[in-house]
């Protein structure tokens, strides 16, 4: 199969490499100065074990040319790009006849559960993927992966359920990269597993390390409400972490440690807009519709529009004001 990466930050970019490392046919999709630093020296993965620089197809559209009928999707960008991501390439043709929206598999390696509804409305054949991937993409050009031994873990399925052959061959592709790739007919019940792990992502923006552990509890104990309400499965944190075991640790590199999530480095960048609305913004959402008092979860979606908005550093926002708003 080939593979175009929509998305070619942290986990597109890394999932790409390592993906070319093991000789598959890999495109990716960039924009602005990342797409000019890819086009002139290629994507450099720095990982604990070294670094590696890729030579890749790069692209910021779909081309005039056809798709190759053997094209997999993989949407790795973040959630608040997802929809003009979709609306690109939806009507890109394929060769044979017809589109990317009737006829390839789009594979959703995202954090948060919406980007699947998004993709549903415009693709016939969607694959989520629960992405455990500890990587930073600050520069140009550059990708930073700390998983050790293995570079992250990508459960995979069908949407809304269960799993088949092109889930099982997306998975034995990035198994042979070096990934671990778990092929489960629950997926979706990892990703509700995953959301509640990732609603500390925007407290990690806005307060950096140093977040309260009762503050913390009560973003994810509010998540679960509201979960429990809906009647919405997931993992818990035993379970995932009896999956991941010392499979997909965190190793620094050339000596230092990950800098930060993925909200974390929205703001760190400047890029102008965070996935926190599709994050939180998913547990208010629910608690709104299930009767779910949800203040906490609210408060950090409000407080990180608000540092993008008045270019709060990241990890500067005042403990005292987020506490006063969710208060």
């Amino acid at each position: 199969m080939r593979y175009v990466i929509i998305g070619a930050g942290a986990v597109g970019g890394t999932i790409g490499v390592r993906l070319a490392q093991a000789d598959r046919h890999v495109t990716v999709v960039a924009r602005g100065a990342h797409l000019d630093a890819i086009r002139a020296r290629g994507l450099t993965l720095r990982q604990p074990d070294g670094e590696v620089t890729a030579r890749l197809a790069a692209v910021d559209r779909p081309t005039d040319q056809p798709l190759p009928a053997d094209t997999v999707l993989i949407l790795t960008v973040k959630s608040q790009d997802t929809a003009g991501a979709l609306g690109a390439w939806v009507d890109a043709p394929v060769a044979g006849g017809g589109t990317a929206g009737e006829r390839l598999p789009l594979v959703t390696a995202q954090n948060g559960v919406a980007n699947e509804r998004a993709a549903l409305r415009l693709f016939a054949d969607v694959h989520p993927v629960c992405v455990w991937l500890p990587a930073t993409h600050l520069d140009p050009g550059v990708v930073v992966a700390n998983g050790y031994p293995h570079p992250g873990m990508l459960h995979i399925g069908r949407c809304p359920e269960g799993a088949d052959d092109t889930d099982r061959a997306i998975a034995a592709d990035l198994s042979a990269a070096g990934f671990v790739a778990p092929v489960r007919e629950d997926v979706l019940r990892w990703k509700y597993g995953k959301l509640l792990s990732n609603l500390g992502n925007g407290l990690q923006a806005l307060l950096g390390r140093d977040i309260p552990a009762a503050l913390a509890e009560r973003v994810r104990a509010e998540g679960a409400a509201a979960l429990a309400a809906a009647g919405i499965a997931h993992t818990s944190p035993p379970e995932e972490k009896a999956e991941r075991g010392d499979l997909v640790q965190q190793r620094p590199v050339d000596g230092e440690a990950r800098s930060g999530g993925s909200t974390w480095q929205s703001l760190a960048r400047g890029t102008g807009s965070t996935e926190v609305d599709h994050l939180n913004g998913e547990i208010a959402l629910l608690g709104r519709l299930h009767g779910v008092p949800t203040p906490a979860n609210v408060a950090v979606q409000r407080a990180v529009r608000r540092a993008v908005r008045e270019r709060i550093a990241a990890g500067a926002f005042p403990l005292a004001e987020l506490e006063k708003m969710i208060s």
